[in-house]
């Protein structure tokens, strides 16, 4: 009988540590959406990103920026260009709204080189959430 309970033990154990190993796992694709022009805002975004991929490495993780966060982006304004290129470097997508670029006659040399462009920053996310990405909203 106590066999029989040690046996059982095991196998309760090995399931439960295999749940855990599967839960790891899973696949987390997030997308952020930056429209704020606080700098603090910016950087905490970063922080944050940061903090996600120390969890969970293989995250995939797309910031869309659109609006008043455009200067997220901009050569001339982003406090945050090194950390935007180190994150992209580990997979990070920083896309670009075409529709504000236009709207603020902005051109794409005027943009950080490791941006991608999106038509439209609001059916971007729109698009992500539809495909099971899990919205989060920069800021305070």
């Amino acid at each position: 009988m106590k066999r029989i309970l040690l046996i059982l033990s095991l196998l309760t154990a090995g399931f439960v540590n295999n749940a855990n190993a599967q839960a790891k796992e899973k696949e987390h694709k997030i997308v952020f959406h930056l429209a704020s022009s606080d700098t603090l805002v910016h950087k905490s975004l970063v922080k944050q990103i940061n903090n996600v991929l120390d969890y969970w490495k293989t995250a995939k993780i797309e910031v869309v920026v659109h609006n008043n966060g455009i200067g997220f982006m901009k050569i001339e304004e982003a406090k945050t260009a090194k950390e935007i290129q180190s994150l992209t470097e580990k997979g990070v997508v920083f896309a670009v709204c075409e529709n504000t670029m236009k709207q603020r006659h902005l051109e794409k040399k005027q943009i950080l080189p490791s941006a991608t462009f999106v038509p439209v920053g609001i059916a971007e996310i729109v698009l992500k959430e539809e495909d099971g990405w899990s919205y989060i909203k920069a800021g305070f």
